[in-house]
């Protein structure tokens, strides 16, 4: 039978009661108390343990009211997770020890205790004391039991947790393996305070010890411990530490005026949100203090010293205390007060290796103690018991576990993989005095196979493509750095090779993504079978693969390169068919060609480039004769792409007034707006080389869309400035048009810009009325729709039919500057303007004349009735900010 916690956030465990009842009877019968096990509800998990016959008396003088009282005590605050109170009985007493995970309440032990030499009044009790109990304990040991319980059960509910959750997803599991590791470090940190308990050392030096353990491990900046006054209300500092370039809090150590947040018999804890008088904050900030933390250390009932932690850096100044930490202070104050309670009693060894032996017993890891003169083992711990039986037996654990460690070493870790068991383990060791003066080597086991499955797991993620299950770029640039190390180091030579699929888009579209994803899946499992390439086979992203050919391999080369031709003159069957996918690939030697990573790869990249530039299905070899152009395109491309990941920054936008010249004076009506483009790579680049690019790979999309919402944002800002409407045109090529869905990006830029539809006026190329195919049609008409109107450009340089102008819903007609130029000289371009005049009134639609150079060209519009005109005759284009100073 399982009793189950409650379901609610932060609580996780499942407790199994029958084997926490055989625990529960073994340390009743080895601690001489009477317990039993709650859970989270009050509810018992198990029953009181001990004689049948006694039990029923100790449920008599603690009752269900007082059980609930003291659970009630430990559960209900964040601090307090430990109590004792007496009963009627004298020597009875009762206490409640809770075990909390995440600051939610696990189990609660409650511990019935008869104490041989407890000391009380006895006009205050009615009834005798028990004097002939099977079990019966003093004081001392009492307390002792209750903190080794407390240890225990929080080490016991952390392991239910971790097994409970160990189904949990990848990321769930990467999460508890994290936690895993801050939960190993404070058990080490533990460990290493647990070893002083027997330390022979200086009380102060062990108390600086622990305080700096606590420090570094919290990343607190100073600690102290001091002692009170008894007949005044001053304290002595016994000892201070400070992190390094950190002040010492206190200059003095000698009767110094008491800090207000000592003198409690609990915890205080005082952060920047701490509700505090005037007194008390100026008494902080005259010692520099911006967080502190203050334990009481009991003796005997009398709380002489006070451990504090102390945060004074001033860029920790808004520092919050964590109950974690809190409890791990406390713990460790607590061993710390057992140390100093061992010293003033003068505690016999026996007691000694008996309190020890319980904190082992009961710590997260196995643990053996062996003297290191005579090899005998001294002492093995309940867990390495359990889990190293064999190995106890034979005697094998000094040859298993510390044949690794070097021979003058005092204490250090490392893992350890044990193939009988198949199971990895981390070892931490040390050099210490036993109880009895003897020199030890205390070794403490973790098992940390799971820790190391995770870091299997992670890594094999981080270096496969999850598509094709080939290595992917980071696992490439990884292992050529290796390749390369090895040819410079043999005298050897290797090949990066960079294939590119040809037209794999085709396919992608044509069949659709899945099909496409097995077309890669087929070829990734064809190249990584070739003799030779088997573990050198990676996928750098969509349709591009690298194949190295490490130096081993180099004499196999032409067998490479003549079986990869051979994959690819196979045809590949999709979708009941077959198809045939051709690839280009570039070739470059390592080290002749190059010797870092980023170099071999350009260089690849360069020489597949020239293979497609050389017609596709090709093989090319990187030299130094390679076209420049390629160079250029490619870095081009890299360039372009970058600016585009990094949201079209460096294309900047650059305006041209378009003018009213109907008037005595030219009047701004509108702006055209014209990308540019300054690469921090490249510089300036031409809009003639970037356009036609930018439309090949399929970029032009989010630059174009770049560009009309900052042309609109322009639009709207000037024209509130002006106070009255004026519009802008914007260049948009066909791959833009076709887009499904740029009419709502252009109501989103509309909107998001604050004007309306028919002030942003959309320029297309003349082309487009000589393809006037159902599809530009539609998709013209629905951006005609949204309100947005269209302009048609450039015209006089094509073949436009009339009825293509009449069809298509075009707002302006914009006559190319080839035509004004002739203006004056050819009576053909200003016949031309004249019949466009006429045809544009019975269109609807504005003449605009481009590329307007000089005052002549002027006078000859005005006699022509042209009412629009734009050109370096009013101004070049502009950044925004010197339009609006010039025009607005």
């Amino acid at each position: 039978m399982e009793a189950v916690s409650n379901k609610s956030p932060g609580n996780y465990i499942k407790i199994k009661s029958k084997e926490l009842r055989r625990w529960q009877d073994s340390f009743a019968a080895m601690s001489g108390v009477y317990l039993c096990c709650l859970d989270a509800k009050c509810e018992k998990i198990t029953d009181f343990s001990g004689d049948l016959l006694e039990i029923p008396m100790i449920k008599n003088a603690v009752d269900e009211i007082h059980i609930r009282n003291i659970f009630q005590r430990v559960t209900e605050g964040d601090l307090e997770d430990q109590a004792v109170e007496r009963t009627r009985i004298p020597n009875l007493k009762v206490a409640a020890v809770a075990a909390k995970l995440d600051g939610t309440t696990q189990l609660v032990w409650i511990v019935c205790g008869i104490l041989k030499d407890a000391e009380y009044e006895a006009d205050l009790y009615t009834e005798e004391p028990i004097t002939d109990f099977s079990y019966m304990t003093t004081e001392k040991r009492f307390y002792n039991s209750l903190d080794f319980l407390r240890v225990t059960s929080l080490a016991l509910v952390r392991a239910l947790k971790s097994e409970n959750q160990a189904a949990a997803s990848t990321a769930e599991n990467f999460k508890r393996s994290e936690d895993f590791k801050v939960s190993f470090h404070r058990a080490e940190i533990m460990t290493e305070i647990v070893s002083l308990l027997d330390s022979d050392d200086e009380i102060e030096n062990i108390m600086t010890q622990i305080l700096m353990k606590i420090c570094e491990y919290l990343d607190i900046s100073n600690a102290f411990i001091c002692h009170m006054h008894s007949d005044d209300k001053l304290m002595d500092v016994i000892v201070q530490w400070t992190t390094n370039d950190t002040e010492r809090i206190f200059k003095e150590s000698q009767d110094l005026d008491r800090c207000w947040f000592l003198g409690r018999n609990h915890m205080v804890a005082v952060s920047p949100s701490t509700t505090m008088n005037s007194g008390e904050k100026e008494q902080l900030e005259d010692l520099g203090i911006k967080a502190v933390v203050s334990v009481p250390i009991s003796l005997s009932d009398q709380t002489p010293f006070y451990a504090c932690f102390a945060e004074t850096r001033e860029d920790k100044r808004s520092k919050d205390w964590l109950v974690d930490d809190i409890k791990f202070i406390n713990d460790a104050i607590r061993i710390l007060q057992n140390i100093i309670t061992k010293r003033l009693q003068k505690n016999s060894i026996a007691s000694s290796f008996q309190s020890l032996e319980a904190v082992l017993d009961n710590v997260g890891s196995s643990i053996y103690v062996r003297c290191m003169k005579t090899d005998e083992l001294l002492f093995a711990n309940r867990s390495l018991r359990k889990h190293f039986a064999k190995e106890l037996q034979k005697n094998t654990l000094k040859e298993l576990f510390e044949a690794n460690i070097p021979p003058r070493s005092h204490s250090g870790n490392y893992e350890i993989y044990y193939e009988a068991k198949e199971r990895w383990f981390d070892l931490y060791y040390t050099r210490i005095k036993w109880v009895d003066g003897r020199q030890v080597s205390l070794c403490a086991i973790y098992e940390i196979t799971e820790k190391k499955i995770y870091q299997k797991r992670i890594e094999q993620q981080a270096y496969t493509d999850f598509l094709t299950g080939l290595f992917n770029r980071l696992c490439c640039e990884r292992d050529l750095v290796t390749y390369v190390e090895q040819t410079k180091k043999n005298n050897t030579k290797g090949m990066l090779m960079y294939l590119d699929l040809d037209d794999f888009k085709k396919i992608n579209d044509g069949l659709g993504h899945q099909y496409g994803d097995v077309l890669l899946q087929d070829i990734s499992s064809a190249i990584k079978n070739i003799d030779g390439v088997q573990n050198s086979c990676y996928r750098m992203g969509g349709d591009e693969f690298v194949i190295i050919v490490p130096p081993e391999s180099f004499r196999k080369l032409d067998n490479i390169l003549e079986e990869i031709r051979r994959v690819f003159a196979t045809p590949w069957y999709l979708k009941d068919g077959e198809y045939y996918c051709t690839m280009s690939m570039g070739m470059v030697e390592f080290p002749t060609a190059g010797d870092t990573v980023e170099e071999l790869i350009r260089k690849s990249d360069i020489a597949m480039y020239e293979a497609k530039k050389s017609g596709k299905n090709r093989i090319s070899q990187y030299s130094e004769s390679i076209d420049a152009s390629t160079i250029r395109r490619l870095d081009m491309e890299k360039a372009m792409y970058k600016s585009v990941e990094d949201s079209c920054k460096e294309f900047t936008v650059h305006y041209q007034p378009v003018m009213d010249i109907r008037g005595k004076k030219p009047k701004l009506v509108a702006a055209e707006a014209f990308v540019r483009w300054n690469s921090k790579i490249l510089g300036n680049v031409s809009p003639g080389e970037f356009i036609s690019l930018a439309e090949y790979l399929g970029l032009i999309n989010p630059i174009g869309e770049h560009v009309f919402r900052e042309a609109a944002k322009s639009c709207g800002k000037w024209s509130k400035k002006l106070n009255r409407k004026i519009n802008i045109y914007v260049n948009m090529s066909v791959v833009q048009l076709m887009q499904p869905d740029i009419a709502d990006k252009l109501k989103s830029a509309v909107e998001d810009a604050g004007i309306d539809p028919d002030q942003l006026i959309l320029d297309v190329r003349e082309a487009l009325t000589m393809n006037n195919t159902e599809r530009t049609k539609g998709a013209m008409e629905k951006i005609c729709e949204s309100g947005v109107r269209l302009c048609l450009d450039d015209f006089g340089t094509g073949y436009s039919s009339i009825s293509g102008l009449r069809a298509l819903p075009f707002a302006t007609i914009k006559v190319d500057r080839t035509i004004v130029c002739e203006l004056g000289k050819e009576e053909y371009a200003k016949s031309l303007i004249v019949s466009l005049m006429d045809l544009s009134g019975a269109l609807g639609a504005y003449v605009c004349v481009e590329g307007v150079e000089n005052k002549e060209q002027i006078d000859i519009l005005n006699e022509l009735n042209v009412p629009l005109a734009q050109g370096k005759y009013f101004a070049e284009t502009m950044l925004a900010e010197e339009f609006e100073k010039k025009y607005i």
